[in-house]
């Protein structure tokens, strides 16, 4: 019932972007593995690694774009989601260091022996196990979106206000993080990771593996979104971003579905963070800064938002010019970045994606609907009924 479900949603567009996201998931990692430095066709692991974040990034705004695109839900606090998955993968790869850490604890993180902990705090048990670590990615953005959207959608809030609060939860979580006393590391966060399920994570093996990963739940991730938007319910999310008064007037609940989408959305956005974060090899209380957020809501804009697609390619197009323009031109990026956001909701306000399809159905010639009856009478009979 579920793959038929998953199945039913695939279009064109959805099935190609997903094949080239599984080719990609086997075609990186082998050119990787398989060729030497010196072949032409050879991809260095620091590229792999490199693009493996935009992959993770492309996630994280397939994510936004469930709630923004097709529920019409602006959230500014979606780096929260992100960054909870991402500690909740650290504190597991955290785990697996034990007494090969600089104090050689082998219970206590570093941190803790430097900030004196006496004894793992209860939050930190059963993150010694990947299924907890892996559960917990899932549940705990999940449980916030669901606490969060529970009573702003209950009361109603929307529009700017909604967009309001999400950052300020964003910017709570962020000052929480910060403090010593939290048991998370603190500004300093969590890095030196050793292993992951028993494999170094710095071997070009492992990283290959994190790649591939990545592209596959970037693949799933694209199919269940295209799944929920093609079905009847993503008919009622529509009806709720262009007319909610009209929607709830139907007798449709739209908190619940507001709910339902955003508990998913952040769920996806918490796997990015769990991927982003053994790829990178750090996570701090830097990634739940506003202005994080913010930049989701751009390559989400800029790709084209309520495309699914756009979004991936956004994320991929603008990481990819930040990594290229900080290295060039470090002190003009932002302001390039701000001009690019200013230039597509000016000139481009569909996005890439949507704006290459609206040009594309303009270029589609324009055919008359014939009833069924007149196509048996010859061609004079459509033309009189034509004219």
């Amino acid at each position: 019932m579920i793959a038929a479900f998953l199945l039913r949603s695939l279009d064109r567009k959805i099935s190609i972007a997903i094949a080239i996201l599984l080719a990609v998931a086997v075609l990186v990692p082998v050119l990787n593995l398989l060729t030497g430095p010196d072949d032409a066709l050879h991809i260095p692991t620091y590229i792999m690694a490199l693009f493996g974040k935009y992959l993770t990034y492309a996630l994280l705004a397939l994510a936004l774009d469930l709630v923004w695109g097709f529920c019409g839900i602006l959230s500014l606090g979606h780096g929260a989601f992100f960054a909870l998955g991402g500690y909740a993968m650290g504190m597991y790869l955290m785990r697996q260091i034990g007494s090969r850490g600089v104090y050689g604890n082998p219970i206590l993180p570093d941190f803790m022996v430097f900030l004196n902990w006496q004894e793992l705090p209860w939050f930190w048990y059963g993150f010694d196990q990947f299924w907890f670590a892996a559960l917990m990615v899932l549940l705990v953005p999940g449980l916030l979106a669901f606490v969060f959207g529970w009573f702003a959608f209950r009361s109603r809030v929307n529009g700017v206000y909604l967009s309001i609060i999400t950052q300020a939860m964003t910017y709570a979580l962020l000052l929480a993080f910060f403090r010593n006393d939290m048991g998370f590391g603190g500004n300093n966060g969590m890095t030196d990771f050793k292993e992951i399920l028993g494999f170094n994570v710095q071997a070009d093996g492992t990283r290959a593996t994190l790649f591939a990963a990545t592209a596959i739940f970037l693949a799933l991730s694209l199919l269940l979104a295209s799944a929920i938007v093609r079905s009847k319910f993503g008919k009622v999310l529509v009806g709720v971003r262009d007319a909610e008064s009209r929607t709830r007037f139907l007798g449709y609940r739209v908190e619940h579905f507001k709910l339902f989408t955003f508990v998913v959305s952040a769920m996806m956005a918490g796997i990015a963070g769990a991927l982003y974060v053994p790829q990178v090899g750090i996570i701090n209380p830097g990634e739940f800064a506003p202005a994080n957020s913010i930049e989701v809501v751009i390559w989400t804009a800029v790709g084209g938002r309520s495309t699914l697609i756009g979004p991936i390619i956004g994320a991929i197009l603008v990481n990819g010019g930040k990594t290229i323009f900080t290295g060039l031109f470090p002190e003009f990026w932002l302001f390039a970045l701000g001009g690019l956001f200013v230039a597509v909701t000016v000139f481009l306000p569909k996005g890439i994606v949507g704006t290459i399809a609206q040009y594309l159905g303009k270029k589609k010639p324009r055919t008359e609907a014939v009833p069924p009856a007149l196509q048996e009478e010859g061609v004079d009979a459509k033309i009189q009924a034509a004219e």
